[in-house]
């Protein structure tokens, strides 16, 4: 099983450095979120929200730093690490946009580039960028393989349902394909994540009886689209203290990848900014490093 440290809600000044420190200390990669900004009038609700009028669990001054900057940034000084995009709103930007992007940062990387995608809640974010909310999903699904189309090398062209273009070269193209996966647990995201995808992201952090359910309607699609039996990527986030015994169980039931946020324990305040001191994160985070992943 890989361990790989989220950074969302984190100061984005801090984010380097404890990179850095990931990168020696046996992480698999880092784990990054991606949001726009936060209007004053919010009308969305949020999707996984636990407040009763569906706001938001972050602060409207939480930094959300552009992913594919940050992802360059962060492979300049690192040598093994991995960035996967946990997930990146994809329809909420044009597809040439979303190609050139990512693209570009796993060629930056030397290919350790992992796209996570999904639907999205926001519809203020989608609205500023002129991209239809409605129908995000079915552009999802036509938006997957036209991605894959753009980043191969010579003349590609995508003749689909939302995206529809004649050949043409966008350069440079990563070395190696990108792989895609697809986040969310409702029936459409897990049936586009069996079909479509090279592996799942789940949304958020679960309880274990929600994460083995949601592992189940997960294999049940991957069944359907008669992929049962081919390697398939698994992004799993529990809701519960460290534990090498759980990460086993979950492990031994064919989850690859575990999201994990080891600064939430250095926090010092119960606040929606989840601040700390970078001496703070990097403590927690090689404390993991030494309790979990040298154990696993």
């Amino acid at each position: 099983m890989r361990f790989h440290q989220a950074v969302a809600f984190l100061e984005t000044e801090q984010l380097l450095e404890l990179c850095r420190s990931c990168d020696e200390t046996g992480y698999a990669g880092m784990y990054l979120s991606d949001h726009l900004f936060y209007p004053q009038r919010l009308e969305s609700r949020y999707t996984y929200s636990p407040y009763e009028d569906g706001s938001p669990v972050w602060s409207p001054e939480t930094d959300w730093p552009d992913t594919w900057c940050l992802v360059s940034a962060m492979a300049a000084v690192t040598r093994n690490l991995h960035f996967t995009s946990g997930v990146y709103i994809a329809p909420a930007r044009d597809l040439f946009t979303v190609a050139k992007l990512v693209g570009t940062a796993a060629v930056i990387s030397g290919d350790r580039v992992h796209l996570g995608v999904g639907v999205g809640w926001c519809k203020e974010e989608f609205d500023a960028t002129g991209q239809e909310f409605h129908d995000r999903g079915r552009r999802l699904d036509d938006m997957i393989p036209a991605l894959r189309a753009l980043w191969n090398p010579g003349w590609v062209e995508h003749h689909g349902p939302h995206y529809d273009f004649d050949p043409l070269q966008m350069n440079p193209v990563p070395a190696k394909p990108v792989p895609i996966y697809g986040g969310g647990h409702s029936d459409p995201a897990l049936r586009r994540a069996a079909r479509l995808c090279d592996g799942w992201i789940a949304a958020g952090a679960y309880s274990p009886d929600d994460a083995w359910h949601h592992l189940g309607r997960l294999r049940e699609q991957l069944k359907l689209a008669g992929r049962e039996s081919e390697p398939f990527t698994i992004y799993l986030a529990l809701g519960v203290l460290p534990d090498v015994n759980v990460y086993k169980r979950f492990e031994d039931a064919g989850v690859t990848d575990m999201v994990c946020a080891p600064w939430m324990l250095a926090a010092t305040t119960e606040s929606r900014d989840y601040r700390s001191s970078l001496d703070a994160k990097l403590r927690a985070s090689e404390e993991f490093a030494t309790q979990i992943i040298d154990r696993m």
